[in-house]
């Protein structure tokens, strides 16, 4: 087995040298730097991570819990994670909790089982008021749009604000009959509740009546946007701008207008809220409200490390900033 002294020995420096480049220390010079990652190529060494860890009393692993790995926003979500997880150290292990109680409490206790180092969960059920004796010191940074209380990290958007410039951006193109096609309720504090409010607040201060009809609870897929076109077109409602909840259901609300012959932006005004890759490169491109992806994984990733350096301090509560992307879908 080749060893850290026999790396030292080939590239002729001492054997702290080479700990300090194989572990991405400071204070080793460039040409030094390369000097020992030659030798450590050319010997084959590897390093003992498992022995490191243990001493340190880490894994170098978080968990990142999420509750499906197919829909676009948890994938984009992810690839930030990993980035910054990555510029700390880490590496991450991601699994799907289905949205359910069930799926979000293994995903706590799996993360304890297997020893990582700490866990970002975007929860839909759980709720670690109820919790979080259980978690002792374990970091954990919660996502999502919930009222934790102060009871933990979390990290969320800010979706009353995003939705409500969305709205208002519609009411500027001239937009009248703005229908809002959300989520599965309005009742409790969760996604759809916020970003239907920011809708019904712009409506309100542009004097404009909140219309019943113009709401439909649709679900989170593209089908479900597009059915909810049919269903307000079969109902005669009347309507030439739509507020969706996500990207992909304002992508299933697209094809609805198609379907029906109706354009967008001509005949309706569409925007979506993620910012999913995909809507930059739709035919017509998708107006789409930013919700700052990159500062929640990092401000995430952030909290875990420090929450390890000190298990006391007071959880922490951020809010993310966002961004309208404007484009073809409301222009």
């Amino acid at each position: 087995m080749v060893t850290m002294s026999d790396v030292a020995r080939l590239a002729g420096v001492s054997k702290m040298t080479v700990s300090n480049v194989v572990n991405n220390r400071p204070g080793v010079s460039d040409p030094v730097r390369r000097r020992v990652l030659e030798a450590v190529q050319q010997s084959g060494y590897r390093l003992n991570v498992n022995a490191r860890t243990l001493k340190a009393g880490r894994t170098g692993v978080i968990g990142l819990a999420v509750p499906g790995v197919d829909q676009p926003y948890f994938g984009v979500l992810g690839e930030h994670v990993i980035a910054a997880a990555a510029a700390k150290g880490f590496h991450v292990a991601i699994e799907q909790t289905g949205a359910a109680a069930e799926g979000e409490a293994e995903a706590i206790s799996q993360s304890h089982r297997l020893q990582f180092d700490g866990l970002i969960i975007s929860a839909v059920i759980l709720d670690p008021r109820e919790q979080a004796h259980a978690w002792a010191d374990f970091p954990i940074v919660m996502l999502g749009e919930r009222d934790y209380g102060q009871a933990i990290d979390h990290v969320g958007m800010n979706n009353e604000a995003g939705s409500r410039a969305a709205t208002e951006h519609l009411i500027e193109r001239g937009c009248t009959r703005i229908a809002n096609v959300t989520g599965w309720s309005l009742e409790g504090v969760h996604v759809g509740s916020r970003r239907y409010r920011g809708y019904t607040e712009a409506l309100k201060a542009a004097g404009i009546p909140v219309d019943p009809a113009l709401v439909c609870l649709s679900g989170m897929g593209q089908e479900t946007g597009r059915r909810a076109v049919h269903d307000l077109h079969e109902a005669g409602v009347e309507f030439d701008g739509v507020v969706a909840i996500t990207d992909s259901v304002a992508i299933g609300v697209m094809r609805g207008l198609a379907d029906l012959g109706m354009r967008c932006p001509e005949d309706v005004r569409v925007v979506g809220f993620d910012d999913i890759s995909v809507c930059e490169f739709l035919t017509p491109s998708l107006t789409t409200v930013a919700p700052g992806h990159r500062w929640m994984a990092e401000k995430a990733v952030e909290l875990i490390a420090s929450r390890l350096e000190d298990p006391s301090r007071p959880p922490e509560d951020h809010t993310a900033p966002y961004e309208l992307k404007v484009r073809e879908s409301t222009r």
